[in-house]
């Protein structure tokens, strides 16, 4: 049963990159990916925060954890979208655009998920604190 689950959060997170997508799609309409760079680096933070605080006061099993962390994030960010997209930029000759788009990927996706995973320590000792 636990498949279903994270099928259907993947569903969920696969539709809400899908929206985003356009909608960011809509406001940029330059040839840098900006869409799923954005996708990717929220979907970095969301986890980071998510594993240090959400996942760690006892409110979900582990099953939930897998829902959400596997399904919906994991299928929220791509990492499939950005290596193809870093090949499309290097074919069409913008090598300073695709190694732009990797480092800025790679940093601040790095930047995100340590964002998020600092954020929810602190939130985490904030909430142990009051209890």
């Amino acid at each position: 049963m636990l498949y279903i689950y994270v099928g259907l959060a993947g569903a969920l997170g696969a539709l809400a990159r899908y929206g985003i997508g356009l909608g960011i799609g809509l406001i940029w309409t330059n040839v840098f990916p900006v869409g799923t760079l954005v996708i990717n680096l929220i979907g970095s933070f969301l986890l980071g925060w998510m594993t240090h605080f959400l996942f760690r006061t006892d409110k979900f099993p582990s099953q939930i954890v897998t829902i959400i962390g596997t399904g919906m994030i994991g299928s929220f960010t791509t990492f499939s979208t950005f290596s193809v997209e870093t090949i499309l930029l290097m074919e069409n000759g913008r090598i300073g655009l695709a190694l732009l788009y990797v480092a800025s990927s790679v940093g601040l996706g790095l930047f995100s998920s340590w964002f998020g995973y600092h954020l929810g320590a602190r939130r985490l000792r904030r909430r142990n604190e009051v209890l």
